[in-house]
């Protein structure tokens, strides 16, 4: 059903979250092959349920080297060298810890610290060996497990913009809840809001206007419990086993690709704000807006976007001030 005169739009449940699909011509054909796209990756790269290639590797942790097809080696591939950078908060073997925190998931608890040390022992990426040659992948320590949650989405919002654009779509957009991947630059610009921590659902921190990139942003507001009044949200700091503790609610990355946005989430929630800037130094080809507990909105830079804020309990700074 168009949304107005000339945008269509199309959802479906995908991968846990909403997935919402824009067009500006009335094309039911396409979205449902962009929504099957969807499908297909993330029956080869889930977690959360018992068959997929990823569990694949996972089951024969310690046993054996598992191949797996090409899409899903190089994925693999890309995740573990993002985890092996100094000073990482990336880590594609995090999945045990993942797995009994369960943040977001029914039976979430707080894991005994002795039961944390011990989950420490087997989520460690250098553990994780690939042959380039049989493009298979062996986890060498039993209870080892690979998650591509933190990835996986930002990966298939680029394959969705690939098929649009091999099927002459010019303009569009794909949210694939929190994903957000845009084509062209109807009216100019996308405009994408940027969500107030801790709110209403509509509630917004201020918005952005985009052209032909991808808006990715992670936040401790979307998967969290409390318990004694402590709040523990699903970043997990792979050093210690417990969520990231820092100055931030929330990271959101702009960048050509909706890959990149996954991996820079994390690597500068780790990072934090003052070492997330210097990172961001000369790379032109991502920038980030950081928000802050205490009510800042910090940009790296404003060359790929414009920001206007929207709530005046924040204050709007950049990196170089």
């Amino acid at each position: 059903m168009p949304t107005d005169d000339s945008v269509y739009s199309y959802s479906a449940v995908l991968m846990g979250s909403p997935i919402l699909l824009k067009l500006f011509s009335h094309n039911e054909p396409l979205a449902s092959r962009v929504f099957s796209l969807i499908k297909q990756y993330e029956d080869l790269l889930t977690v959360n349920r018992a068959q997929s290639q990823v569990m694949d590797i996972n089951h024969a942790a310690g046993e054996h080297s598992v191949p797996v097809s090409r899409p899903v080696y190089q994925l693999i591939k890309c995740a573990k060298a993002s985890s092996m950078l100094p000073g990482s908060a990336f880590n594609l073997a995090i999945g045990p810890l993942v797995k009994r925190w369960r943040i977001g998931f029914k039976g979430d608890s707080v894991p005994p610290a002795d039961e944390i040390a011990a989950l420490l022992e087997v989520t460690k990426a250098e553990d994780v060996l690939l042959d380039d040659t049989a493009l298979s992948v062996f986890l060498t320590r039993k209870g080892m497990e690979i998650d591509l949650g933190a990835i996986a989405k930002g990966y298939i919002a680029d394959r969705v913009r690939d098929l649009l654009q091999k099927e002459g779509v010019t303009e569009g957009l794909i949210n694939l809840g929190g994903n957000v991947q845009t084509l062209g630059t109807p009216q100019g610009y996308w405009s994408i809001g940027l969500k107030k921590p801790f709110s209403d659902a509509d509630a917004l921190v201020g918005a952005m206007e985009v052209a032909n990139k991808s808006v990715v942003t992670s936040g401790t507001y979307e998967r969290y419990f409390e318990k004694n009044g402590q709040r523990y949200h699903h970043i997990l700091d792979p050093k210690t086993g417990y969520p990231l503790d820092n100055e931030l609610d929330s990271v959101t990355i702009i960048s050509t690709d909706s890959l990149d946005g996954d991996i820079w989430t994390t690597l500068l929630y780790g990072a934090g704000v003052e070492h997330g800037c210097r990172m961001l130094k000369g790379r032109d080809d991502i920038e980030a807006i950081f928000v802050t507990k205490a009510r800042e909105v910090v940009l790296s830079s404003r060359r790929q976007f414009r920001f206007t804020l929207l709530d005046d309990s924040y204050r709007l700074i950049d990196c170089t001030a």
